[in-house]
């Protein structure tokens, strides 16, 4: 049985009354929880939804999350986490690429309306047949035809044995753009899937008796596997943060005594730079005195900024590896051994990686080439694309597009990318995204997006753009109109509209030199 949702029912069974979430003052135990996802995992059934079907979710870090996601584990079907700040076109391109039949959407509020997004994408793509929606409080009416996600919970039957599942069969369909092009789906096995959180559960001794918090968010692989998968999986207690607000963040690691914490370095930096301003020093002291480790991945984290965060909470502060395509979880530095600042660490157990030069032999140790790694947490493939999948995954190795060294001791250090993801703040921005988008107004000619150096996000989208002849557009009338259209964290801040773009001989644009 290799169904992902057996490890809730796993502790519904053998800890029933211990505490398997926490939102604010709401606390779930796992027997709840487990009655919750089987009333949802009923209704579904009730619409049709069987196994290998592809049902959206877009939710932030709330318990309906966790509720949705296990549900759809539990009847076999195959989960396709949303970012919450896609807007409507982004939503539908989603939904028609995965072939999903259901999306089940928070509603969301004034400030970010995120079930309005998702019900104008769900509205353009008519291979997408039923539309649930979670209710905010907000009021707000249902769209016509959806069905109530709240109403569910409250009337479905709450017996349900999760459907069996092979260890090849597919149990996410998590969006990426990998190396080029627009978002393609990395479909993840349950074999994957279990994999991933059982390495992360030994990296960080993780036991039943812990509190790990969600501050990254569940819908982006890092969060969900590293966070929300184990914590299910070492029956721990689970701390929701649906926003990242460092006050609030730190109030909640006291109130709860965590344990386990995970972030990408600009969390760190917020963390570190309110306790340092704000926090009373008992309070931060009690902290430090619970906390047993503190995870960081999605972009390399400053020295400087590791050194000050250990030394003030006391806590190690280990460096890891992934991507999408590899679960995430690939490399990470232990606890148990020596921790190297500025190595992502060496490969987990049963995950191997070399460095390859151009022609695809490896490098003697100490050399700069192309990352390759094999082994149980490469994805099955990239859905409905044979041919990028063939390109990624050669010989069973998957080809990361990060250039890397590694040292005599195996530790892995990242030097550059070969691909052009822009990773502002731990999300990935892919500048084809963006650059397909801004080919659509009537006034752009041509565009090349670029990162560039922030001071709190790590780097920044920047647009260069050629105007048509005769256009009046200014940086800032394109700057939002892309807010319109691309979501909060994606859409380009800085646009430089200028007379030409540097090229090869062949009019490729040669991003490095706009840098």
């Amino acid at each position: 049985m290799y169904n992902l949702a057996t490890n809730l029912e796993r502790n519904a069974d053998f800890r029933p009354h211990d505490t398997a979430l926490i939102f604010n003052d709401e606390k779930i135990n796992f027997s709840a929880l487990n009655k919750m996802v089987n009333a949802i995992a009923n209704r579904l059934c009730e619409l049709g939804i069987k196994p290998d079907d592809k049902v959206a979710l877009s939710c932030p870090n709330i318990p309906a999350f966790v509720i949705g996601y296990y549900a759809i584990q539990k009847v076999g079907a195959v989960t396709v986490p949303l970012n919450i700040l896609l807007k409507g076109p982004e939503v539908a391109y989603h939904l028609n690429d995965s072939d999903a039949v259901a999306i089940i959407s928070f509603q969301g509020n004034s400030a970010l309306p995120s079930g309005e997004y998702c019900f104008d994408g769900f509205s353009q793509t008519p291979s997408c047949q039923h539309f649930i929606s979670i209710e905010s409080g907000s009021g707000e009416p249902l769209p016509e035809g959806a069905h109530s996600f709240n109403q569910w919970l409250a009337s479905g039957d709450t017996h349900f044995e999760a459907v069996y599942r092979r260890a090849e069969d597919t149990c996410v369909i998590l969006y990426t753009s990998g190396t080029t092009g627009r978002a393609k789906g990395a479909e993840l096995s349950q074999s994957n899937m279990l994999c991933n959180a059982q390495a992360c559960q030994a990296l960080t001794n993780q036991k039943g008796t812990d509190v790990s918090i969600a501050i990254l968010p569940l819908f982006h692989t890092f969060g969900q596997s590293l966070i929300m998968n184990t914590s299910i999986l070492a029956g721990s207690a689970l701390v929701l943060i649906p926003r990242f607000v460092p006050k609030h963040v730190l109030q909640q690691m006291h109130t709860h005594k965590v344990t386990h914490m995970a972030g990408v370095p600009t969390m760190f930096m917020g963390l570190l730079a309110f306790a340092e301003k704000h926090g009373r020093t008992e309070d931060i002291d009690e902290i430090a005195a619970n906390l047993k480790v503190a995870i960081s991945g999605g972009a390399s984290m400053p020295v400087e900024i590791l050194k000050q965060f250990e030394e003030k909470l006391k806590v190690p502060v280990i460096e890891g590896y992934g991507l999408s395509e590899s679960s995430p979880v690939a490399a990470f530095n232990h606890l148990e051994y020596e921790r190297k600042p500025g190595s992502i660490g060496q490969p987990l157990p049963g995950v191997a990686m070399k460095v390859v030069g151009d022609n695809g032999q490896e490098l003697p140790r100490g050399e700069a080439g192309e990352l390759l790694i094999r082994g149980h947490n490469v994805m099955k493939g990239y859905y409905k694309k044979p041919e990028e999948t063939a390109k990624t995954v050669v010989n069973g190795w998957l080809h990361t597009g990060d250039i890397v060294r590694m040292d005599d001791d195996g530790y892995v250090y990242v030097v550059d990318r070969l691909k052009e993801v822009i990773i502002r703040g731990g999300f990935n921005i892919y500048p084809r995204d963006i650059e397909e988008t801004f080919m659509t107004h009537p006034d752009v000619h041509m565009i090349a997006v670029i990162g560039v150096p922030h001071k709190t996000y790590g780097e920044e989208a920047k647009a260069v753009v050629i105007l048509k002849e005769n256009a009046s557009s200014t940086a800032r009338e394109l700057v939002a109109w892309g807010k319109e259209r691309l979501a909060d964290y994606k859409y380009p801040r800085l646009i430089e509209i200028v007379e030409e773009l540097p090229m090869t001989a062949t009019g490729k644009i040669l991003k490095r030199l706009l840098k």
